[in-house]
């Protein structure tokens, strides 16, 4: 009988969304196997690690792996699972000298949509692809989605807050690691003057003087939260929403792991790229609404995404039908 892996070492250094699309391979090694599970990660990001529960030990580091070598060495792992698949994760791997399950990173197929329009991406979740790397240790999706833990000293009491939200709003994530990613903020203002509930936006400190200039015309409508609150804060604001307005994001995922219904609006990037919000399998089809301006010859313009519009006219956000999104983001309400 083979002996299946008793602890494990699971490997994502970044960002805040492709760390919570994790959250199914912890799970499941955790629930299946019974095994001890340690995640690697960068320092930045391990605040969500260290509140999930199935993960046993997180390792952190700033920017220098060697660092952390000698450290993982001494744990004695049974096996890698390396989610993150580049040059720093194999260099783990050949430093421990042990078996490693890897999924496929599919760059090639990545760089024929964006540059020549070409779709040989597989109709599956990058959750899927993570999973399907794991069947040879017998691991089995669940279905249950993804996970993220709020600790119960960063939820958010929303009747503490200024504006009374008591009653229901919208979470709008205003910003984005790219400008291509983002939502215009015209567009969340037309979308704020037509709603029935306020806005709650969210987003960095990078993204407060956009939210400000958003307020200053919504006036009463909007709060900005943008850089006021911790990751697991904004979390807890989004838990309590109606319902979340987001681009493509790591909020994007967080929502979605909260079971919360999403209107995901889609920029430079696509669905196709197999990030759209994972849901669990009992959940609704409602609760995701992806909008995105179809055949575009331009899109996806880049896997990622740029400081600003390569063909300077940002269509793929411009031209979002403003009373579909609405509508879209108001069906529960």
């Amino acid at each position: 009988m083979k002996k299946m892996p008793a602890k494990i070492l699971v490997i994502r250094f970044s960002s805040i969304g492709d760390i919570v699309l994790t959250s199914p391979v912890v799970r499941c090694l955790k629930m299946q196997l019974g095994a001890e599970v340690h995640f690697l990660t960068k320092k930045k990001f391990a605040e969500i690690a260290y509140s999930n529960p199935h993960i046993d030990k997180v390792i952190a580091f700033e920017s220098d792996l060697s660092s952390i070598l000698e450290e993982l060495k001494k744990e004695q792992y049974d096996c890698i699972v390396d989610l993150h698949h580049n040059l720093r994760s194999i260099r783990v791997s050949l430093a421990l000298g042990i078996k490693t399950y890897r999924f496929a990173k599919l760059n090639f197929r990545k760089w024929l949509l964006v540059r020549f329009k070409i779709n040989r991406m597989p109709a599956m979740h990058i959750v899927d692809r993570y999973m399907e790397s794991l069947i040879p240790l017998g691991i089995v999706n669940d279905g249950q989605g993804l996970d993220f833990f709020i600790p119960a000293e960063e939820e958010v009491n929303t009747a503490d807050l200024p504006l009374d939200l008591t009653h229901g709003y919208h979470a709008v994530v205003c910003g984005a690691t790219y400008y291509t990613k983002s939502i215009p903020e015209e567009k969340i203002i037309a979308l704020g003057q037509k709603s029935r509930l306020p806005f709650l936006l969210l987003g960095s400190k990078a993204d407060w003087e956009k939210a400000e200039r958003i307020r200053n015309v919504l006036g009463e409508k909007v709060f900005n939260a943008c850089g006021a609150y911790s990751l697991h804060q904004s979390a807890s604001l989004i838990r309590q929403s109606a319902s979340v307005l987001t681009p493509d994001t790591g909020l994007m995922h967080i929502a979605a792991a909260l079971r919360k219904p999403i209107v995901s609006l889609w920029g430079n990037t696509v669905p196709e790229f197999g990030m759209y919000p994972y849901l669990a399998k009992d959940s609704s089809i409602a609760l995701s609404v992806v909008m995105e301006i179809k055949n575009l010859p331009c899109r996806p313009c880049s896997k990622l995404g740029h400081a600003q519009c390569p063909q300077k006219h940002f269509k793929c956000m411009q031209m979002q039908d403003e009373n579909a999104i609405l509508k879209a983001l108001e069906r529960e309400n």
